[in-house]
C-alpha cells in the first residue's frame, strides 16, 4: 500500500484538531477543556495527516516511570490512540505506534505499557495482555468496622500531607512490579495538592507518620444508589489497613456502596470481605519493551535469582530489539548482550518477551500459545555451579526453553493507576 500519509509530533497548534479526533472516538463535551488544548509536561502527541494537512490519527505517549523490584523503570505509557473512521484500516495505528516507539527510545525509555479498547491492533505491533486491573464493587455494610487504636489517628487530609501520603505510596509501590512511580511530568510534584478530581483524602498516622491513605469521590445521591469510588488506597501495616476499611465502613449510611481499586496481595486484602465483593470493571493491560537491553538493565531483580538464558528475539516494529541475546541476571541486577544462536536456542515474539517480564508466563506455556518455538536440538537447561556464575550456589544456565524462566521472575506485574 502506498503511504498516504506522513507522520510527525503535533505542536499547539495541532490540539483543537486531536480534541475533535479524540472526542469522535471516545466521546467527551461539545467544547474542548482548557487542558485539552495546552501542551502537557512529559508527554509527546504524534499525529498522522493527510495530503492535505489534514489530522487522520493521534497516539499519545506518557513519559512515565515503572517500579520494578525496587528500580525506577523510564516508561512510554501510551493513551488516546485515535484514527479517523475513513482511515482505519490502512496502517495509520501501526505507524503512528511505530514512530511513538522509535520516540520514546530516542528520550530514554525502555518499556511501554497501555490499556487497550481493543488488543488486536496493539498486539500486531508488539504489546501483549500481561495483567488486568480490577476495581471491585461492595456493600458498605459489609466492612468490618475498626476503630482506630494502637496509638493510629484518622483526619481529612489536605495539600499539606500529600508529600507524606506520596511517600507511603512509594513505600507501597516500589517493591513490586509495574506500578507507576507518580513521579514528575504530568504528576504533581509530592507537596502539592492532589488530583483535581478526587474528592477527598482521608489519611491514618501513626506516631505523626502517615501510614495508611484513601483518596475518594463522593458520588450524587445519599439513598440506595448513592456510591463512594476509592480509586487509591493503601496501608503499610494490617493495624492502619484495619482502621482505614473501618472508616470507609462509616459511609455506609449515605453511600451504601464502595467501589474500591486496591492493590493485589497488600496490607488491605486481609481486611477485605473478598467473599461478597463483585467485580465492578475489569480493565486488561498490555505491555512491551521499547528497548530490551535498557529493560533488563534498567529494573531490580530478585536476589534469588542467578543464572543465564539465550533466545532470539523478532521484533518487526522495534528492529534495535531484533537478534539473538544472552541474559544474564545475578546480585540483584540483568544484562543482556548480543550472543551467537545455536541448534537450542529458542525464538521469542516481543508479546512473548514482554510477559516473561511481567512474571505471567514460563517458557513452556508460551510454545503452547505460539509466542516462543523451542529450538530443534534443544537441550534442557542444567544447573550452573560456582563456575559458570561466579558465586557460590546453583542458578540456571541454558539456552532452551526453560531457561526462559530467569526472565519471568520477580513475581506478576501489576498496573493500578488507568491512563
Amino acid at each position: 500500500m502506498a503511504t498516504d500519509f506522513t507522520v510527525r509530533t503535533l505542536t499547539a497548534a495541532d490540539l483543537p484538531a486531536a480534541w475533535r479526533l479524540g472526542r469522535d472516538a471516545f466521546g467527551g463535551p461539545a467544547e474542548p477543556p482548557a487542558r485539552a488544548l495546552t501542551v502537557r509536561p512529559a508527554t509527546t502527541q504524534y499525529g498522522a495527516f493527510d495530503g492535505g494537512g489534514g489530522l487522520v490519527g493521534r497516539a499519545i505517549d506518557l513519559h512515565d516511570g515503572q517500579w520494578w523490584s525496587g528500580r525506577p523503570v523510564p516508561a512510554a505509557d501510551v493513551a488516546g490512540v485515535a484514527v479517523a473512521p475513513a482511515w482505519r484500516g490502512r496502517g495509520v495505528g501501526r505507524a503512528l505506534l511505530a514512530a511513538l516507539l522509535a520516540g520514546a527510545r530516542g528520550r530514554g525509555a525502555a518499556v511501554s505499557a497501555l490499556f487497550p479498547t481493543v488488543a488486536a491492533p496493539y498486539r500486531a505491533a508488539g504489546w501483549e495482555v500481561c495483567g488486568t486491573r480490577r476495581e471491585y464493587r461492595v456493600a458498605a455494610s459489609a466492612l468490618p468496622w475498626h476503630r482506630p487504636g494502637d496509638g493510629l489517628t484518622v483526619h481529612d487530609g489536605g495539600p499539606a500531607d500529600e508529600a507524606e501520603v506520596h511517600a507511603l505510596y512509594t513505600r507501597v509501590a516500589r517493591h513490586r512490579a509495574g506500578p507507576l512511580t507518580r513521579v514528575g511530568g504530568r504528576f504533581a510534584p509530592a507537596d502539592a495538592a492532589g488530583p483535581a478530581d478526587v474528592g477527598g483524602l482521608t489519611v491514618v498516622r501513626r506516631s505523626d507518620v502517615v501510614v495508611a491513605y484513601a483518596r475518594w469521590e463522593r458520588g450524587s445521591g445519599y439513598g440506595t444508589d448513592g456510591v463512594l469510588a476509592v480509586e487509591d488506597l493503601a496501608a503499610a501495616e494490617p493495624a492502619a489497613a484495619r482502621a482505614l476499611v473501618g472508616v470507609l465502613a462509616g459511609w455506609q449510611s449515605v453511600t451504601p456502596v464502595l467501589r474500591l481499586a486496591p492493590l493485589a496481595y497488600d496490607a488491605l486484602s486481609p481486611v477485605l470481605p473478598w467473599e461478597v465483593m463483585a467485580e465492578h470493571e475489569a480493565q486488561p493491560w498490555m505491555h512491551r519493551p521499547v528497548d530490551v537491553v535498557r529493560a533488563v538493565a534498567a529494573r531490580g531483580w530478585p536476589g534469588y535469582a542467578r543464572g543465564e538464558a539465550t533466545f532470539t528475539l523478532a521484533d518487526p516494529v522495534c528492529p534495535w530489539n531484533t537478534g539473538t541475546w544472552r541474559l544474564r541476571v545475578e546480585g540483584g541486577d540483568g544484562a543482556l548482550t548480543p550472543a551467537s544462536p545455536t541448534e537450542a536456542t529458542p525464538e521469542l515474539t516481543v508479546g512473548g518477551f514482554a510477559q516473561l517480564y511481567c512474571g505471567v508466563a514460563t517458557g513452556a506455556g508460551l510454545v503452547e500459545a505460539g509466542m516462543a518455538e523451542a529450538g530443534p536440538a534443544e537441550a534442557e537447561p542444567v544447573a550452573a555451579g560456582p563456575a559458570e556464575t561466579g558465586s557460590a550456589g546453583a542458578g540456571i544456565a541454558g539456552s532452551g526453553v526453560a531457561a526462559l524462566d530467569l526472565l519471568a521472575c520477580g513475581g506478576p506485574a501489576q498496573l493500578p493507576d488507568y491512563f
